[in-house]
């Protein structure tokens, strides 16, 4: 089997073939008057005027096969919109150009074919080809057909030949636009402005994670990259008047990578005066069923060993009470050595021995067992730093819908309290000094805003981590070009 090398210098005898018969091997354009898929839905309207008897048509596209030989050949060319066969006779191509294919054409070359659309004997519709050009010369052969690329590190690092030989992670990405799509216009259906805010951040703020850190040079100054998608800048939104606002965006986390957990993604986010989480929860079940339907033509999925159907009862699952069911400690009354205890016995890793930390890491531990449609409610205040409290307890106004064993968004009614949010950021900052690295940043000039005035306001976010379950992929599989290390130069 010949090597990468000797192929590629086989190639470049080809590509010399090309430029000597004076055809550019890179032209800036060639003609194309239709894409595949549009010649394959409009064929027979089409052939009346490109048929046998009118004029030529042409065509463009990366050749995928080459079957036969001889006086006849079989080229299967696609566009990225559908694939398509061209006939190639050496009867009815000048005979220096049909040399000229079967000496310096190879798989994974683009072409522009021109010729007359035709239907063959076995029902297959073409085009017979009485003129092409080279469109872009290939140097490197595509992955073997059946196999395409088998190591997984290979397969993101050279996503675009998985493009390539993987219609169906094509379909995946045009299926994830949507998603956004959809998301984009029943906000905007449903009244909600939308902004777009800041992604490098003094302090970060909206979330619990660790940041990206990097360096404004003009200011001398070192800013983060955001955690979340203008949480603080969208309720400043809020107090300066603005009824109802969302963005999409992309947000930024330093942290492990799971097949739920990426440090690059997109999420939603959005800002509702005058409501509180009971009216969110109603909006976010309209949002999810509405995506599920137009995205995917459903709301029944079976994904990640769990089965359930959004246009059931959304139950409301109290977080302190599930916790107890499933491992029968109560995390409120709970000591931090009671909790470490018991996520020995369940044979649970977790990082850090704050109780908020252990408190979290417990739930992560029973969430998977639930399949949904549900609500999470009733979050403990030491998990919900900024949402307000439900009155005469220790628990949140907060939701998360859950699906297939994970959280899929988080929304509050907003804290708008300044002396309470204060109250929190100083906690907050405390498990800072202590070491805890995804703690909340304290953002003063925030509770200054909440001083002046915030209505009350409902706010959530979701992001890829939906799109993801109900594709039944794992998160990094639905990005276009996952972060990688760099390969390692071998001398």
């Amino acid at each position: 089997m010949a090597s990468i090398e000797e192929l590629r210098a086989t190639r470049l005898e080809k590509l010399a073939l090309l430029k000597k018969a004076g055809m550019d091997p890179y032209p800036s354009k060639v003609a194309r008057d239709f894409a595949l898929v549009e010649v394959k839905n409009r064929f027979a309207e089409l052939e009346k005027n490109h048929g046998e008897k009118g004029t030529p048509v042409s065509l463009a596209g990366r050749v995928m096969a080459i079957r036969g030989q001889g006086a006849i050949l079989f080229v299967v060319l696609d566009d990225g919109t559908a694939k398509f066969q061209t006939v190639i006779k050496k009867d009815t191509l000048e005979e220096k150009l049909f040399t000229l294919f079967t000496n310096a054409i190879d798989i994974g070359d683009i072409l522009s074919v021109s010729g007359n659309l035709f239907t063959t004997q076995r029902g297959e519709q073409s085009i017979l080809v009485t003129s092409w050009t080279i469109a872009t010369k290939a140097l490197l052969p595509l992955p073997e057909k059946w196999h395409g690329i088998q190591d997984a590190d290979e397969r993101y690092r050279k996503r675009y030949l998985d493009f390539i030989m993987n219609p169906e992670l094509r379909d995946l990405l045009y299926k994830k636009a949507q998603f956004w799509n959809v998301t984009r216009r029943i906000m905007s259906e449903n009244g909600f402005l939308e902004v777009e805010t800041p992604t490098l951040e003094v302090t970060t703020g909206g979330a619990e994670a660790t940041p990206f850190k990097t360096h404004h040079n003009d200011y001398d100054l070192d800013v983060y990259m955001r955690i979340s998608v203008g949480e603080l800048w969208q309720k400043r939104l809020m107090a300066g008047g603005f009824p109802k606002t969302f963005e999409i965006g992309r947000v930024y986390r330093n942290e492990g990578s799971s097949p739920d957990h990426l440090q690059e993604f997109t999420n939603m986010e959005f800002y509702w005066s005058y409501a509180d989480y009971e009216d969110g929860m109603r909006l976010v079940q309209e949002l999810y069923r509405s995506i599920a339907t137009e995205v995917f033509g459903t709301t029944k999925f079976t994904t990640r060993g769990h089965t359930f159907d959004l246009v059931d009862e959304w139950k409301k699952i109290d977080y302190v009470e599930e916790i107890e069911k499933q491992t029968g400690l109560n995390v409120i009354s709970a000591s931090e050595k009671e909790m470490k205890k018991k996520l020995d016995e369940l044979k649970t890793k977790y990082e850090g021995d704050n109780k908020e930390r252990l408190t979290d890491t417990l739930w992560k531990y029973c969430r998977k067992n639930i399949s949904g449609p549900a609500f999470l409610v009733n979050h403990p205040l030491l998990v919900a730093p900024l949402a307000k409290s439900v009155a005469g307890t220790q628990v949140a106004q907060m939701f998360q819908p859950l699906i297939a064993g994970s959280e899929v968004g988080r929304g509050y009614s907003e804290l708008n309290d300044p002396i309470d949010q204060n109250e929190r950021f100083e906690a907050q900052r405390k498990l800072i000094e202590s070491g805890d690295t995804e703690a909340m940043m304290p953002d003063h000039e925030f509770v200054e805003m909440l001083e002046h005035g915030m209505p009350p306001t409902c706010g959530f976010g979701f992001g890829e981590r939906l799109f993801a379950i109900l594709a039944d992929k794992p998160l990094r599989e639905t990005q276009a070009f996952p972060i990688m290390k760099p390969k390692e130069n071998k001398k």
